[in-house]
C-alpha cells in the first residue's frame, strides 16, 4: 500500500481545518482593530478566539510540516548521503521525531491536559474550559508519531526500490 494514500486524508483534513482556523483568526484581529480604532472599544472575545486559534493553527501546522517531511532540519551532513546511509539518516531522523513527539506532545500534552481538566480552568471572556485549547498538543502529537512511523515503515520496506534507483 502507498505511503500517499495513508496520507492523504490527514493531510487534507489538517489543511483544511487549519485554513479555517487562520480564516477565523484573520477575521478576529480586523474586527479588534476596527473596534479598537474605529469604535473606540475592545473585545475581550475576539481576543481569545484569536489566541486560541493562533495555538491551534500553529501545532497542527507543525503536525503537518512532518507530513511533508519539511520539518525545520540542518542537513549538511546528509546532503551527499545515498542508499543505504540516506536511508538510515531518514529512519534515525524520523525516529528522534517520534520519540520528542510522543515524551513531549503526547504524554507531556496529556499531562497538561489532565491537569487543567481536573482543575476546572476556564478562559477569562468565553469561560470554555481551557481543556479544550491543550487537547491540540496530544493531538498533534499523535499525528506526527504517525507521520514519522509511515515514513519509517516506507524507508524499511522501499529499501530495495531505493538501492536500485541510485
Amino acid at each position: 500500500m502507498s505511503i500517499e494514500k495513508l496520507k492523504k486524508p490527514i493531510d487534507w483534513f489538517i489543511a483544511t481545518f487549519s485554513v479555517s482556523m487562520m480564516v477565523l483568526l484573520v477575521i478576529c484581529v480586523v474586527w479588534q482593530v476596527f473596534r479598537r480604532y474605529v469604535l473606540n472599544s475592545t473585545s475581550t472575545m475576539t481576543d481569545e478566539i484569536a489566541r486560541f486559534s493562533m495555538i491551534w493553527v500553529g501545532l497542527l501546522g507543525a503536525a503537518y510540516t512532518v507530513g511533508l517531511q519539511k520539518h525545520l532540519s540542518i542537513d549538511l551532513l546528509t546532503l551527499n548521503l545515498t542508499g543505504i546511509k540516506r536511508r538510515i539518516s531518514n529512519i534515525v531522523i524520523n525516529l528522534c521525531i517520534c520519540g520528542f513527539s510522543a515524551g513531549v506532545m503526547i504524554w507531556g500534552g496529556y499531562t497538561l491536559l489532565a491537569k487543567v481538566y481536573e482543575s476546572g480552568q476556564v478562559s477569562p471572556a468565553m469561560q470554555i474550559p481551557m481543556a479544550y485549547i491543550y487537547v491540540v498538543l496530544p493531538l498533534s502529537g499523535i499525528i506526527m508519531v504517525y507521520y514519522s512511523l509511515l515514513f519509517i515503515i516506507d524507508a524499511i520496506v522501499n529499501s530495495g526500490n531505493i538501492e536500485e534507483s541510485k
